[in-house]
């Protein structure tokens, strides 16, 4: 059958408006939460409410009546569920039958109660008092190597949290800390250090109010932070220019209705957000960012005036090296590498030239490749040619997901002695901490598939599903002497057991967390650094929850020997006496910490690059000239796709709310494969068929994942897409960025069979 681009499923409506309403309201109705939800969504992201445990984008200083968006909504009312997964629920089902549900069946049981420990004879879980679970964890870790566990974490903990958790791994003595930026923006925090000197966005809030051009590239603004669309449509509206390149055409970055907007409700238009949209092939945004400064320079040797000389002439350096590079760089190879037109690429340059002020925008489509450090690199290249890097109006602002991932580096989890004050953490603690570069999530992964991982410790998260090579990883956790999870409620992860396994539930972020001096606030950062208070206000799901800093405190002190400094009751008692410990730890960021965490707006923790101070390796900004067009190891054989992983409207991270993905016109069952019509008929492939996808990487090891049913998309040549983390176990854990080892979930080839 022949299939053109107008047969592939679409969504007409725009982002926001009444589908995201729709949206809300059938997880409203699946998932029954708590009749206080309401008046918890009202309080969210707002000075004294609680802070969303999605994604990490800010929170404005003015907020709206409903500063939350549809995907934050459906955490929250996750999280608030009446539905409970008790110790009777373990009583009445094995570990072995609990694995033949679904992620999202696993998670609809409901908050988990008890504490549990895995037993072995019975295939259980079986419940444990909490001195029991503190006691046992701890004779375990007191029984292995420090340097052969684990202490992960995923996005959503606390600053207090956190600091405590890397606190109590160097008290330990590792630096095993790799946490969910490991698997999708440390090319950030490596790539943007090595060229501008900060790990973190140059952007504030207010730069969106001044801009007059955004770039975007490799990020998916409706479904992953849309509350971002606020920002981006006021800006649309007052004249600035926006240009998207991103494989796939997704609809908040093609138009928005702002659901508060009676107007745009009713009779009023959408706001058009791109004016332009370029769907780049997977990895070919070096390439398409190359013909853009190429574009520039050419520029400026024909009319002069083009490129800020004062500024590259003060701050940057390398500049000649790169401009030869782009000049040697012929057209062909541009075309060929981003799938685009010489002159799509020639016009968006020219908008660039013409503007002012403005902001380069990316997301997991430049950090998850093998060379996406150069993509990242790239994009600086083009903002410094003008200059825009350090003035209002202007800079560089990758899009973070999980609410703290982020801060969660700023305080301390971090595999990387170097980022670390360690000479002031032993001189507040009075120990030596560990100098040795700890595991990132590959080498994690990797040790708990060879069995040199032998303990490992979740704060949160679902790392078994996250992570790539399952066939490689999943025997491994069997195996470990001690596993230890930390979360809200039941995920595959917590299946993956031996003897040796424990379950301790904790508090969510929208519940009162109560301790000796009452009720307690926490913090976070959000994407534009940002920190934020936040305070829970809802009856917890259960009396037998503990917060995430009590039971990291209860394990450290059944593990630890004593010392005089550590004083954890009292910490536990009082979340101030943590975060003056992170002012005296980090003076510079965290100033008057307490007094200032619920400053409306957050409070800004300073950028030196937003000031045009490069702490880098010669105190410059560096242009680079890279060394290769794609970002992918290799480009797919002759008869192979590059695969494109996505997440769907109806899901963050591994978690899966339900299965419409209503931005894209699909729903259904998540096992699905998109290939374009052109594709589709090339390979012989039917809409409906069934079909395996088989990783085309030749190491000795056998990657597929079959029951896929073809779906036509509208997609690049040679590009196919499909969710994750259902097709995670088609991605090699070898194949990650050079610089940074996020592993490369956007680009790897795979073979179709029918």
């Amino acid at each position: 059958m022949d299939y053109d681009e107008d047969d592939t499923p679409h969504y007409d409506a725009p982002a926001g408006g009444w589908g995201s309403v729709k949206g809300i309201a059938s997880i409203w109705g699946e998932d029954d939460p708590s009749p206080a939800a309401l008046e918890t969504l009202r309080r969210q992201n707002k000075p004294g409410g609680h802070m969303c445990t999605s994604c990490a984008w800010t929170k404005p200083a003015k907020p709206h009546v409903f500063e939350f968006c549809e995907n934050g909504a459906k955490a929250t009312l996750w999280d608030l569920t009446q539905a409970r997964c008790t110790p009777e629920f373990f009583a009445e089902h094995s570990v072995t039958d609990l694995m033949k549900l679904s992620d999202h069946q696993l998670e609809r049981a409901g908050r988990l109660t008890h504490p549990m420990r895995y037993d072995a004879a019975t295939d259980r879980y079986v419940p444990c008092a909490w001195d029991e679970a503190f006691a046992g964890i701890g004779a375990a870790l007191r029984g292995l190597d420090p340097k052969s566990t684990v202490f992960y974490t995923s996005g959503r903990a606390s600053l207090e949290t956190s600091y405590l958790y890397a606190l109590f791994a160097r008290l330990y003595g590792h630096n095993n800390l790799p946490d969910s930026s490991n698997m999708c923006h440390e090319t950030t925090s490596v790539g943007l250090k090595d060229v501008i000197g900060s790990p973190v966005g140059t952007c504030i809030l207010s730069d969106f109010d001044h801009c007059d051009m955004i770039l975007f590239l490799g990020q998916n603004t409706g479904t992953n932070s849309p509350r971002f669309l606020h920002p981006l449509q006021d800006a649309v509206e007052r004249g600035c220019r926006i240009f998207t390149l991103n494989p796939v055409r997704e609809r908040g970055l093609i138009e928005f209705a702002d659901p508060q907007s009676p107007w745009q409700m009713t009779v009023g238009k959408a706001t058009q957000i791109s004016e332009r949209y370029l769907q780049v092939r997977p990895g070919g945004d070096i390439a398409a960012l190359t013909g853009m400064c190429k574009h520039v320079l050419e520029a400026e040797q024909l009319y002069g005036g083009v490129l800020d000389r004062a500024f590259i002439d003060e701050h940057t350096d390398r500049f000649d090296d790169f401009a030869a590079k782009m000049h040697a760089t012929g057209w062909d190879e541009i075309e060929a590498a981003s799938g685009l037109r010489q002159d799509d690429l020639r016009d968006v340059a020219e908008a660039y030239i013409g503007a002012k002020k403005v902001i380069g925008i990316y997301g997991m489509g430049l950090t998850q490749h093998v060379h996406g450090s150069q993509s990242i690199a790239m994009l600086v290249n083009l903002l410094l040619l003008r200059g825009n890097i350090g003035r209002e109006g202007t800079g560089i602002s990758p899009v973070r997901g999980h609410s703290n991932v982020q801060g969660q580096r700023t305080v301390g989890i971090s595999e990387k002695p170097k980022l670390v004050p360690l000479d002031k953490l032993a001189e507040l603690f009075g120990f030596e901490p560990p100098r040795d570069t700890g595991m990132t999530t590959v080498e994690a992964a990797k040790g708990v598939a060879d069995g040199t991982v032998k303990g490992f410790v979740s704060l949160g998260g679902n790392f078994a599903r996250a992570i790539p090579d399952h066939s490689r990883t999943d025997p491994g956790w069997s195996r470990l002497d001690l596993n230890v999870q930390i979360a809200t409620k039941l995920n595959r992860s917590h299946l993956l057991v031996g003897d040796g396994a424990w379950l301790l539930p904790c508090l969510v972020r929208s519940e009162e967390d109560m301790q000796a001096t009452g009720r307690q606030a926490v913090t976070m950062e959000d994407s534009l650094s940002h920190i934020h208070g936040s305070v829970g206000k809802r009856e917890p799901a259960s009396p037998d929850l503990l917060s995430e800093p009590a039971i990291v405190a209860g394990i450290a002190k059944a593990t630890l020997d004593p010392n005089p400094k550590l004083k954890w009751d009292d910490w536990i008692g009082d979340y101030g006496l943590v975060r003056d410990l992170i002012e005296r730890t980090y003076p510079d960021k965290f100033r008057e910490f307490n007094n200032r965490m619920f400053t409306p707006g957050g409070f800004y923790k300073g950028n030196a690059a937003r000031e045009r101070k490069w702490q880098t390796d010669t105190g410059r900004a560096h242009f680079t000239a890279p060394d290769t067009m794609t970002a992918l190891e290799s480009e797919p054989g002759a008869d192979a796709y590059t695969l494109l992983t996505l997440r769907s409207n109806d899901q963050f991270n591994t978690t899966v709310y339900g299965f419409s993905d209503r931005l894209r016109g699909l729903k259904g069952p998540r096992e699905i494969v998109l290939v374009s019509p052109r594709d589709m008929k090339r390979a012989g492939l039917a809409e409906g068929q069934k079909v395996t996808l088989i990783c085309d990487v030749d190491d000795g090891t056998d990657r597929r994942v079959g029951g896929l049913t073809v779906v036509p998309y509208d997609l690049p040549n040679r590009c196919i897409a499909a969710y994750y983390p259902e097709v995670n176990p088609l991605i090699p854990l070898d194949r990650y960025d050079l610089k940074s080892k996020t592993p490369a979930y956007k680009g790897t080839p795979v073979r179709i069979e029918p």
